[in-house]
């Protein structure tokens, strides 16, 4: 699946996060990163897809004997 990740830079300095395409608590992790480069997480705000089910992801392969 893919994510996208905007990052928005005002004109404070001060750097704001948004995913598009994920679910649930998967943008916490998706930003993770980037959260330990920047700095001090001061305000978070959550939006309506962050208290969806996350979608699990699997992969079937077949394996013939």
């Amino acid at each position: 699946m893919k994510y996208e990740i905007d990052i928005e830079v005002r004109p404070d300095g001060s750097v704001g996060l948004g995913v598009k395409g994920a679910k649930g608590k998967k943008c916490k992790e998706i930003t993770k990163f980037l959260e330990e480069a920047l700095g001090d997480v001061t305000h978070v705000e959550h939006t309506p897809e962050y208290y969806e089910e996350e979608v699990q992801e699997r992969e079937q392969v077949q394996v013939e004997k």
